[in-house]
């Protein structure tokens, strides 16, 4: 459709009858219109959404008086312990106090919180385990669960939290140690510790890499392949590749995660201010700074809303609170506002049908978006979650949005497909703790039953990543096009799942490099950097290398390794054409400590 044509020479001169009868008939239909925009229509002038009110049935809430805490949390755990790709979602809450006793054990899509401004204002006399006897003593599928925001005093002086990814240990006060692998020290593939304090010693034993920032650790027992550290008071020495320490003395900007708490009887949502260089816990010396937000100022997002209904919400100015459920939503939810909040409880999992995209942030200020899941639906979406429209270019150096906790995946649950999964356009976001994931078990999963090409595509400028975990694209996992850019800590695993090398042939490369930095970029920087291969359908394919990237003073790498788990495919490269190539079986990595 075109605008009628004004001040041009369809209207010199006097017009004919029949153009004079549609001269009236348009200025009717003009002013039929205009006065309707000022009529009472369908859901622009629905009653206005309610803010606040109770957190639903799958959010359980204890006090130091509530009978049978124990029973509770075991029912849970029995019916979650197993259910990979379950419906069921859970968030425990522990209102300020003492808890003695009890051992949290937490299954899958199950979190567990305080609701105190500080860890330390709930103590509980017992433990909040994750272990894999489900799994026969493999932790290496203990995704998808979270702790935060308590104090514990463990039963025997160490605390167990054997996971893997997607399962972030926030706000944590643990007086003792941490054991980080499971019962039997079986294999481990994680994990992501942030402000947190650990009195005693960590001990990771077989977990294969882990990254820890802005905390405090009493020690550090050893290392596999990669170890990454930023602001962590107590982290050992640098000292890659062997022991494979990557140790960076401060974060360069951090933002905790948006949480809640309770002020006297009334549920409120914390949401921290931005630090730079940042260096240890933002609880030790009393509250933290930032502000709180009262939970009438959220949309209290339940089972069965609808996409509409949110975007209304967002529209009328509500932050929104994803009480934990599977959510699927057949438009995209947009937020245009500044400084929303959305924040997720439970692993609140948003679906998109018909092939939308789940959500899009508009390039304003200041966007927190926290502890969700994101699922792809049956009909491909280009996109899952886009953080600024393309081309966007405004500076939020001031106050950036940030990603914590929100997990992107493919298949597993169900056939899903996506082009490219997360796109970042808004320069100076925050990724803090991200696992993209293109699954490689579960249900609906194959080479193109599951087809994601791209995992994560930055364009903004400015970006950094904290604690990135993206696996088995069926191209590039990563690709960066933003200038300015920095990621400290990436775990990568190339697709399982390619039938032969033809199928991940790039031009004349062997494969598609797991990070991949544009030509086009000046200056980039990475810390801490693995890539794994295991190409079981067919382990002679040949993976030319893991990162990719100009050749440029700008550019620059510390602490790169490839590996080649069990000798199922190999890697001739590590970066570019340097570093040497993975043979045999040994799952030994080959490193490059600084690049160029």
């Amino acid at each position: 459709m075109h605008a009628p044509p004004t001040g041009s020479a369809a209207f010199r001169g006097a017009p004919s009858p029949s153009r004079r009868r549609g001269l009236a008939a348009t200025l009717a239909a003009t002013l039929a219109a205009t006065l309707l925009a000022f009529l009472p229509s369908g859901p622009a002038h629905a009653d206005p959404i309610e803010g606040g009110g109770d957190l639903g049935p799958n959010v359980i809430v204890f006090d130091p008086s509530t009978p049978g805490i124990q029973g509770r949390l075991d029912e849970v755990f029995k019916q979650q312990e197993s259910a990979q790709f379950g419906s069921g979602r859970y968030q425990f809450l522990f209102k300020p106090g003492t808890y003695n006793g009890l051992n949290a054990q937490l299954g899958f899509y199950t979190s567990v919180s305080g609701l105190g401004l500080s860890p330390d204002d709930v103590s509980i006399n017992g433990d909040v385990t994750v272990d894999a006897g489900w799994f026969n003593g493999n932790a290496t599928q203990n995704f998808w669960r979270s702790a935060e925001n308590l104090s514990l005093n463990p039963v025997n002086g160490t605390n167990r939290w054997a996971v893997s990814q997607a399962a972030p240990f926030r706000r944590m006060h643990v007086k003792g140690g941490l054991n980080l692998a499971p019962d039997g020290y079986g294999w481990a593939s994680g994990g992501y510790i942030a402000d947190s304090k650990i009195d005693g010693s960590v001990g990771p034993y077989s977990q294969q890499q882990w990254y820890t920032r802005d905390s405090q650790v009493g020690g550090w027992q050893n290392a596999v392949w990669n170890m990454t550290f930023s602001g962590v008071e107590g982290a050992p020495a640098q000292s890659f590749p062997d022991p494979p320490y990557t140790t960076l003395e401060t974060t360069p900007t951090s933002r905790e995660k948006p949480f809640l708490h309770l002020d006297g009887d009334a549920y409120k949502v914390f949401v921290p201010e931005k630090r730079s260089d940042a260096r240890g816990v933002t609880w030790d010396s009393g509250a933290p700074a930032g502000s709180s937000i009262d939970l009438d100022q959220f949309y209290v997002v339940k089972p069965g809303a609808t996409a509409q209904t949110i975007n209304a919400a967002l529209d009328q100015g509500l932050n929104l609170l994803f009480t934990p459920g599977v959510y699927h939503v057949d438009e995209t939810i947009e937020v245009n506002r500044a400084d929303t909040v959305v924040l997720g409880l439970g692993l609140a999992t948003i679906i998109p049908d018909n092939g939308v995209t789940a959500m899009k942030v508009a390039d304003v200020d200041g966007v927190k978006l926290a502890g969700f899941l994101i699922d792809a639906g049956p009909v491909n979406s280009e996109t899952l979650l886009e953080v600024g429209p393309e081309g966007s270019s405004a500076d939020h150096s001031a106050n950036p949005t940030t990603v914590q906790d929100v997990f992107i995946r493919i298949g597993g649950a169900g056939p899903g497909k996506a082009t490219t999964s997360m796109v970042v356009n808004s320069d100076d976001t925050i990724i803090d703790h991200t696992w993209v994931w293109r699954a490689d078990h579960g249900d609906g999963v194959g080479w193109d039953t599951n087809r994601a090409d791209f995992g994560v595509r930055v364009n903004g400028d400015d970006v950094l990543a904290t604690g990135l975990f993206v696996e088995h694209f069926n191209k590039y996992d990563v690709e960066w096009y933003g200038e300015r850019g920095r990621t400290i800590f990436f775990q990568n695993e190339k697709a399982y799942d390619a039938p032969n090398q033809a199928a991940i042939q790039n031009g004349d490369t062997k494969g598609y490099a797991a990070y991949r930095v544009d030509d086009s970029v000046e200056q980039h920087e990475g810390w801490g950097m693995g890539s794994y291969c295991y190409y079981n359908v067919d382990p002679t394919i040949q993976q030319h290398n893991g990162f990719q990237a100009p050749v440029k003073p700008g550019v620059k790498f510390h602490h790169l390794l490839v590996v080649s788990l069990g000798g199922q495919g190999q890697y001739e490269r590590v970066i570019n054409d340097t570093g040497g190539p993975t043979s045999g079986t040994s799952t030994i990595p080959s490193v490059v400590v600084q690049f160029p």
